[in-house]
């Protein structure tokens, strides 16, 4: 994603304009712009920072939950691997079923050769 298309203090440069503008001349209207849109625009961003972190931490919530729940299967398919290969053997069918790599389908551990130093 671009950077964005405002500086990351925009809200606290927007209060203080508020506040100046509001010592300058609260009648002062530029074009079409006057204070009581800028206080609109403060109040609307306000709002929408707040349900953004409400929302930020709804989806921590769901994340945790979710995590947890990860968590309680993959304890599930530890165990039940554990138990096939206890009941069946390491190099059973049932326990490449599960999962598991059968004995016969390892490959064996190479070492490598030293290199000669000349």
């Amino acid at each position: 994603m671009a950077g964005k298309k405002f500086p990351a203090d925009v809200l606290e440069q927007a209060l203080n304009m508020q506040d100046a503008w509001s010592k300058i001349d609260e009648q002062l209207m530029v074009g079409n712009m006057n204070i009581a849109a800028l206080v609109m625009d403060i109040k609307n961003i306000r709002t929408a920072e707040a349900s953004v972190l409400s929302l930020e931490n709804d989806l921590t919530n769901v994340r945790n939950t979710r995590d947890a729940l990860y968590e309680v299967a993959w304890d599930k398919v530890r165990r039940m691997r554990a138990a096939i290969k206890a009941i069946y053997g390491f190099d059973s069918p049932q326990y490449e079923l599960v999962g598991g790599t059968r004995t016969s389908d390892r490959k064996t551990a190479r070492s490598a050769s030293p290199t000669p130093v000349e």
